[in-house]
């Protein structure tokens, strides 16, 4: 089955996707070039045969296969509870953006499992670990920004453990995010002196380039920034 999946991802492979992916993926190798879309059709199809065995199988040589195993623990028929031990087997083989970004935005059965799935990314959002943290920021901002968690989400994102760059631009991110749907909040945040002043001037910057946050609100953030 391995070896089938790797020639359906060799057949989708373009050398011009290739170059532009690498581009935006400093330091990742063995970079394909096959687009989003297509590795979400293939994800679909390993989903209805024996995707458990492909999910777990621990070796890849491509991106794209790595980036395939995280889709597939979306798209699979599991109950929530053997999802997340499988994202918890695959949480460690995240070392790009792009595989992170792509596993957390198919997990939509957290927008029903909120506080199961809370509970279960709030350690990576503690911890050291580079990609351990972007991935509980990047659930976060896909899933928790709401009037129930917009308080824990912003003490997680405003004091994050890991100083990994990718970690803290998911958390400016985050914090964005936040600012566009509970600006008042979020500015008293931003306003703290105890938040790190790389992490302010990244989510500033971020709600400043935002299409979502008006002139006005753009205009409070960059007093903040020249005070800062």
């Amino acid at each position: 089955m391995v070896s089938e999946i790797r020639n359906k991802l060799l057949e989708s492979a373009e050398d011009s996707y290739r170059k532009f992916t690498a581009g935006l993926l400093p330091g990742t190798e063995n970079i394909l070039g096959v687009r989003l879309p297509n590795l979400r059709k293939i994800a679909k199809e390993i989903a209805k045969a024996d995707w458990k065995a492909y999910v777990e199988s621990p070796v890849t040589l491509y991106y794209e296969e790595t980036m395939l195993q995280g889709i597939v623990i979306g798209y699979a028929e599991a109950e929530v509870a053997e999802k997340l031990d499988l994202a918890r087997v695959f949480i460690p083989r995240i070392d790009n953006w792009g595989v992170c970004d792509s596993f957390c935005s198919g997990l939509k059965f957290t927008s029903k499992n909120l506080e199961l799935v809370w509970d279960f990314i709030k350690p990576y959002a503690d911890s050291a670990e580079e990609f351990e943290a972007r991935f509980a920021y990047v659930m976060m901002l896909n899933y928790f920004v709401n009037e129930e968690y917009i308080d824990r989400v912003l003490q997680a994102a405003s004091r994050p453990a890991s100083t990994g760059y990718y970690a803290t631009v998911a958390a400016a991110w985050t914090l964005s995010i936040c600012y566009v749907r509970f600006p008042e909040k979020t500015l008293v945040v931003l306003e703290n002196d105890g938040i790190d002043a790389t992490l302010r001037r990244m989510a500033i910057r971020k709600i400043i380039e935002s299409r979502q946050v008006d002139d006005s609100g753009k205009e409070l953030v960059r007093k903040l920034r020249k005070k800062g």
